[in-house]
């Protein structure tokens, strides 16, 4: 099982510290999150940055808010990302729930499923040369960049199977395992070879009291919008992280995804210390 760090969002000019160390410390991915409406950096110009200053680890958003975004444009983004970054860049995307960043997009609300469907179909054949709307979009990437879709509802789960080649899981572990059961069963009912690539998330903050108080305060404010106090709230023994990972493991993920809201890039040799245990 291989293992990525997300990374905190509130100090971007800190970023490039933690993916130097992530990329030292062996982890595989780093992943950034996406809103419109809030106070975090763009993924895909962030992880772009990221990528001139790292070799090796990929890159993946988590998960990027596609209808918010133009077809064509998102297209000349992602490949040119791909293409610069040494093919290390994957698309998690999925269609978002939040109204506000709907609003601020100017797209409905009621309609993201639809649109989201629309644009990973264009997504494909524009990477594959194909004309959009008459016109041929650059840089063409060397291979389709991977896509993982994240999402909750029953459409999101088909649509694994039908446009992506994985699912990000970000549910605890103890209702996961349903979830990645409906995207496997949905991609043998499609007649996918092979398995979709599970990547699992949980959110965690590891070292000083103030690191951890942080981390917890950061995630209620993200959060917030559930109305549920205490939702997301974040691992902070090595004993409850480790033991999370067992249960993604478990459970057959490909890949776990430990999220840290706290902006201390210290974290980075702790947690590495703590999946490596369990490696």
């Amino acid at each position: 099982m291989e293992f990525g760090l997300g990374l905190p969002i509130s100090s971007p000019a800190r970023l490039l510290e933690w993916a130097r160390a992530a990329e030292a410390h062996g982890f595989d991915t780093l992943a950034l999150l996406d809103r419109l409406a809030f106070d975090n950096p763009e993924p895909l110009t962030a992880l772009a940055v990221l990528a001139g200053a790292t070799t090796r680890i990929r890159l993946q958003t988590e998960v990027l808010l596609g209808p918010l975004r133009e077809t064509a444009l998102l297209a000349k983004q992602v490949a040119t990302l791909s293409v610069m970054s040494g093919d290390r860049f994957v698309l998690g995307i999925g269609v978002g729930g939040r109204e506000d960043d709907h609003a601020a997009a100017g797209t409905p609300l009621t309609q993201r499923g639809r649109l989201l469907d629309a644009q990973l179909t264009d997504l494909r054949q524009i990477w594959r040369g194909a004309p959009y709307r008459g016109a041929v979009i650059g840089p063409r990437p060397h291979t389709d960049p991977p896509i993982l879709i994240g999402g909750f509802a029953p459409a999101a789960l088909r649509r694994v199977a039908t446009h992506a080649d994985g699912f990000i899981c970000a549910a605890p572990a103890s209702w996961a395992g349903g979830l990645i059961h409906t995207v496997r069963r949905e991609w043998t009912d499609a007649g996918r070879k092979g398995s979709p690539r599970i990547v699992c998330q949980v959110n965690v903050a590891a070292g000083s009291p103030s690191t951890i108080a942080e981390a917890r305060a950061a995630v209620a404010g993200y959060y917030a919008f559930t109305g549920r106090p205490g939702w997301g709230a974040p691992l902070t023994t090595s004993a409850e992280i480790a033991s999370a990972v067992a249960e993604y493991r478990e459970l057959g993920a490909d890949e776990v995804v430990l999220y840290c809201y706290g902006d201390d890039p210290g974290q980075v040799g702790t947690l590495a210390e703590i999946v490596r245990a369990r490696a």
